[in-house]
């Protein structure tokens, strides 16, 4: 009876989907507009809801984000075990486009090195700013300001914010931790090229890493009132052998009382980063 059920309810779903899917490409969104009128309005807080800021590639759950050789097989690391399951590592399909990010093979070994010394290694850890894509999909949300020819981007994470260009100044002066920004549209579709980043940034907390040479092409389109599609192709010659991207959907937060709050992290690492030259240490 109960498989009876179940048939039935698998052939009404291959019924009706067909139908929805094409409903919905039928029917493309068209977001209000904007200041100015001419462009769709993206002005809000937003956030991502995955997995990627724990690892960008499609993975299994892990134990810990930094792991070592175990009896049986991978266990936490000595600096990462008393934490348990507060570090371990939800499973994910991933956000990179084909599941795998295409490194050349001494940038893979760099990424291993770096997950596998991440407490030292990855900047979140220090608070430092979390550079661009890794700001959009840090577990915390961002807000866009959007004027009739100003962007502004305030991440809640680290107080971070993007200041973006809407007419090209030229290359970057020097490079840093969250680029610099210049903005276009494609129709509908806002597109940013970030260039100008430092080496010092991750994609995530598994060690994923580039160079300075990365150029980040980013492109938000509203697919309804309260979702975005986001897109990011990376190019970086130096570390892959060929541009990739990752996508997801980016989530209007909704709460009527809803506000970026200051999370200025650098005051809680204080003591890791500078305890050692108190007058009279703590313990460490």
């Amino acid at each position: 009876m109960r498989q009876g059920i179940i048939a039935g309810m698998a052939l009404a779903l291959l019924v009706c989907v067909p139908g929805t899917a094409l409903a919905e490409e039928g029917d493309a969104y068209v977001a209000p507009r904007g200041p100015g009128g001419v462009h769709p309005d993206l002005n809000g807080i937003w956030q991502a809801l995955n997995e990627a800021n724990y690892d960008i590639e499609l993975h299994m759950a892990r134990a810990s984000v930094q792991l070592r050789d175990g009896p049986h097989g991978p266990v936490p690391s000595l600096e990462t075990y008393k934490l348990g399951a507060v570090v371990s590592v939800p499973p994910s399909m991933g956000v990179v486009e084909g599941g795998k990010i295409p490194y050349k093979p001494e940038a893979l070994a760099k990424k291993q090195e770096n997950q596998a010394d991440w407490i030292n290694r990855d900047p979140e850890v220090k608070c430092y700013l979390p550079g661009v894509p890794r700001a959009n999909y840090m577990p915390q949300p961002f807000q866009i300001f959007q004027g009739e020819s100003t962007l502004f981007f305030a991440y809640q994470y680290a107080g971070a914010v993007r200041d973006i260009f809407t007419e090209d100044p030229g290359p970057a002066p020097i490079d840093t931790w969250m680029g610099q920004s210049v903005a276009s549209w494609d129709g509908d579709t806002l597109v940013i090229e970030v260039t100008g980043l430092n080496d010092q940034t991750w994609f995530d907390r598994a060690g994923n890493h580039h160079s300075s040479q990365m150029k980040v092409t980013e492109r938000y389109t509203p697919t309804s009132p309260d979702h975005l599609h986001y897109e990011a192709t990376i190019e970086d010659a130096e570390t892959f052998t060929r541009p990739w991207k990752i996508s997801m959907p980016l989530y209007r937060r909704k709460e009527a009382n809803m506000a970026l709050m200051d999370f200025r992290c650098v005051e809680f690492v204080e003591e890791l980063l500078y305890g050692e030259w108190r007058r009279n240490p703590l313990q460490r």
